[in-house]
């Protein structure tokens, strides 16, 4: 079965699908002035749109993985996502506290979904 990868770079690539099922890179914020909540808020929109591409939505979610910069923004993580998972759909999920790539970065997500 083949494997198409969307966004493709020299390090990595946003998106592979195979099989039905859809990888997202970690998704981070490129506004990182931004508290916790706007960049929750741009990081989601990011999955939206990957996910959009990919044939799905977050409905279809099969897993999340969530890495906060510091634990104390778990609250105001929790907040934006739960304005944005789909009711009745919430993914099973882990979070953790761990040092991110840059500084600045607050949140980071990985996604794994189902095509429509």
């Amino acid at each position: 079965m083949s494997v198409q990868r969307l966004h493709v770079g020299k390090r990595l690539s946003e998106v592979a699908i195979h099989n039905g099922t859809v990888y997202l890179a970690g998704q981070i914020a490129e506004d990182t002035a931004q508290n916790i909540e706007g960049q929750t808020r741009e990081v989601l929109g990011h999955i939206d749109r990957l996910l959009a591409e990919a044939g799905s939505d977050k409905s279809k979610i099969l897993s999340c993985q969530i890495f906060l910069a510091d634990v104390k923004d778990f609250a105001g993580m929790n907040a934006v996502w739960d304005e944005w998972v789909a009711q009745g759909n919430a993914p099973p999920r882990a979070t953790v506290e761990s040092k991110l790539a840059r500084p600045e970065l607050l949140v980071e997500i990985i996604i794994v979904a189902a095509q429509k």
